[in-house]
């Protein structure tokens, strides 16, 4: 297969368009495991999504093309979400409400044969090397203590994985997504609306928070975790951000 039309770059994979298709090439030959595993993430995702009115896009086949392993899915058409609060910057909290309703839709889905969040973080707190091992015990010590929940968390969860067009709304880029606590998502996506749209961040969380019954402090209680698990992507520009938030005594 001939890949030419590349449309989206990133640290593990590019994202190829092919014939109605989207198709995730990684990088390297030695992501066999990270292909096989978001691919075995996605179908266990897309079949407990099936009676939702969330839609996901179809896995098709794993696959090698060039000596690279390669996920395919549909190629969904629309608008992302972020795209709409871009052009309609003025309805930017009518697009909250349907992100928040979405994502209570995933949250009330529970995913006993996924991988536990909280291990995953775990992992990712013991290799951290940008912090000392005092303060990994603190983040660890806090971690252990948050209840243990099956709800499905999808790890990624922000406006430019909601794609809207005329057959529903699908939520895509489901290879993160773990069985969790939910609370750790809604500060996952807070993270996320701090980096990448600062001005919606305290407003997607309160709106969240009274919609869905949850403290405040709760949620809050996982961002030095989840600051702590994005800095393991070892981006230099998000570095002095996340360091402040890893500092848990601000948050006890």
């Amino acid at each position: 297969m001939e890949l030419k039309n590349l449309i989206a770059h990133g640290d593990i994979y590019d994202i190829y368009e092919s014939e109605g298709k989207s198709i995730n090439v990684y990088l390297k030959p030695e992501y066999k495991e990270k292909c096989l595993y978001a691919a075995l993430t996605h179908a266990r995702c897309e079949t407990t999504m099936v009676n939702s009115f969330i839609k996901t896009p179809t896995l098709h086949e794993v696959s090698v093309i060039d000596g690279k392993w390669a996920n395919t899915f549909d190629f969904i058409k629309g608008k992302t979400m972020q795209q709409m609060i871009d052009e309609n910057p003025e309805k930017a909290d009518v697009y909250l409400n349907q992100l928040i309703d979405i994502q209570c839709e995933i949250h009330a889905q529970y995913m006993p044969l996924l991988s536990k969040l909280k291990d995953k973080m775990a992992r990712q707190i013991k290799s951290l090397g940008a912090i000392d091992e005092i303060k990994k015990y603190e983040l660890l010590t806090r971690l252990d203590s948050m209840p243990k929940h099956i709800k499905l968390c999808h790890g990624n969860f922000e406006p430019k994985n909601i794609i809207i067009n005329d057959e529903g709304t699908y939520v895509i880029n489901w290879s993160a997504a773990r069985q969790g606590n939910a609370s750790a998502d809604v500060a996952r996506t807070y993270l996320l609306f701090c980096l990448h749209n600062p001005t919606l961040a305290d407003a997607y969380l309160d709106k969240y928070c009274l919609k869905s019954g949850t403290s405040k402090q709760y949620v809050q209680g996982w961002l030095p975790i989840v600051a702590a698990a994005q800095l393991i992507k070892g981006k230099e520009e998000e570095k002095e951000f996340l360091m402040r938030w890893i500092d848990v005594v601000d948050y006890s």
